[in-house]
């Protein structure tokens, strides 16, 4: 259960982030409130987690790396920006990281 708090947590940062470039400087609302409302239910699904007794250097790790990663394909795929070789390599060595995390919290 943790972990489906987890994605939403994910879900709801990927969406705040993607419409804080979109409010082009806050200077549209829909975009602009849907910034607010999503890193605030980002934060409230992160502390559930860590109050259901994931820690916090797995549940942030994987909360920042995925939404850093998912960011950067969705600016890619959808909002023209650009991922060269080496940014494709610095996603993957993110996820490295975080499954590192996630499989040495498991021992």
């Amino acid at each position: 259960m943790p972990y489906l708090l987890l994605a939403g947590a994910i879900v709801l940062e990927v969406m705040a982030t993607i419409n804080l470039r979109l409010s082009e400087g806050f200077t549209r609302l829909v975009p602009s409130v849907l910034v607010v409302i999503g890193y605030l239910g980002a934060f409230g699904l992160l502390s559930q987690v860590l109050k259901a007794g994931v820690p916090v250097g797995v549940a942030y790790g994987i909360w920042a790396a995925a939404g850093v990663a998912l960011v950067a394909i969705i600016g890619a795929v959808f909002l023209g920006d650009t991922l060269t070789p080496v940014q494709f390599g610095g996603i993957g060595l993110v996820i490295a990281g975080v499954l590192a995390l996630e499989l040495g919290a498991q021992h």
